[in-house]
């Protein structure tokens, strides 16, 4: 597959633009799935997964693809974003998101697309593309993330504490030292809770933790929207039904056990050498089980998609994509 062109300046994300359509899709159960279409109708088309679980799309998304070449697809996950009912964890499983994914390939009449994923995003890529190969024509993947006990462990329990201390003492002020042993159980509880301060205090902390984490600047960029009630509500909720349950997947390490399913799809991913959020001890795993597949290290970058880096190297891979 092609190499990543080199310049000595970094590309810059697309300009703004706005959907061409919109709506909500009806699903099997309750949920009702918001999704849009923006760039060029006729364009090559690509989905776009948002991060978390529980994150939701916002305008940046859309800009890492030239809109005179792509037609993008973008939905809020269930519980997400503008999805209806807001939080819910019914009917909520990677699976779930997966027959999703079909339904809405099928709205929209496409028979093969990129598939774009960042964090949770690149979890839910994969897993889609092991799941259905042949309506993959690519996939350009960010922090990569493969829901593993040894990752899960690492940010929520023992690990990235060590490197934000002072985020880390906010992450646990909600939780009694005699909870603390697992705290994935401990904040479940409380986002479960019917007392509804309960839930958003418990919520606040635990999106904020995130939040403080995804930049090598550290809290002073953390954004604003993870201490917002409601972003804050679903996305913590959402993220740590996941997490207790293992992502839903059938064993541990199942993405890696399965690559050989994917490797003949072209794919690219973008890592940053300092993600706390997603260490890079997961892109290196999945580049030695996929030699194949394309690994662009930013040397300069944590989590964040926004990171100048990271922009840059997922700009050209959708460039690059396009020409496939």
């Amino acid at each position: 597959m092609p190499a990543f062109e080199t310049s000595p300046d970094r590309r810059d994300l697309y300009p703004e633009i706005e959907p061409f359509a919109y709506g909500w899709m009806p699903t099997e159960s309750a949920h009702e799935v918001y999704y849009e279409e923006c760039g060029f109708p006729g364009g090559k088309p690509c989905l776009i997964l948002h991060g978390g679980p529980g994150g939701a799309i916002n305008a940046g998304m859309r800009r890492f693809f030239n809109p005179d070449r792509w037609r993008m697809v973008l939905f809020d996950q269930r519980g997400c974003g503008r999805s209806r009912p807001h939080a819910s964890i019914d009917d909520n499983t990677t699976w779930k998101l997966i027959e999703d994914i079909e339904r809405l390939r099928e709205k929209c009449g496409v028979e093969k697309w990129t598939v774009f994923g960042g964090s949770w995003g690149s979890t839910l890529a994969l897993a889609y593309a092991i799941t259905h190969p042949e309506r993959v024509e690519s996939l350009i993947l960010r922090g990569i993330f493969l829901l593993t006990q040894k990752e899960l462990h690492w940010f929520y329990q023992d690990g990235a504490s060590m490197i934000f201390p002072d985020a880390w003492e906010h992450f646990l002020a909600p939780i009694p030292e005699a909870e603390r042993s697992d705290l994935m159980s401990a904040y479940y509880k409380r986002l479960t809770s019917d007392d509804r301060k309960v839930r958003e205090e418990a919520a606040i902390a635990w999106s904020s933790w995130e939040g403080d984490t995804v930049s090598v600047k550290g809290p002073a960029a953390r954004p604003d929207k993870f201490a917002e009630a409601e972003f804050a509500t679903a996305f913590a909720r959402l993220e740590c039904w996941y997490f207790v349950n293992k992502g839903f997947l059938p064993e541990d390490g199942w993405i890696l056990k399965n690559v050989d399913k994917i490797r003949l799809i072209p794919t690219w991913i973008v890592q940053g050498r300092f993600d706390v959020v997603t260490p890079m001890s997961g892109a290196w795993a999945l580049k030695k089980a996929w030699p194949e597949a394309r690994l662009d290290v930013i040397p300069d970058a944590g989590h964040a998609s926004t990171e100048p880096g990271i922009v840059d190297a997922l700009v050209r891979a959708t460039d690059l994509a396009a020409r496939l």
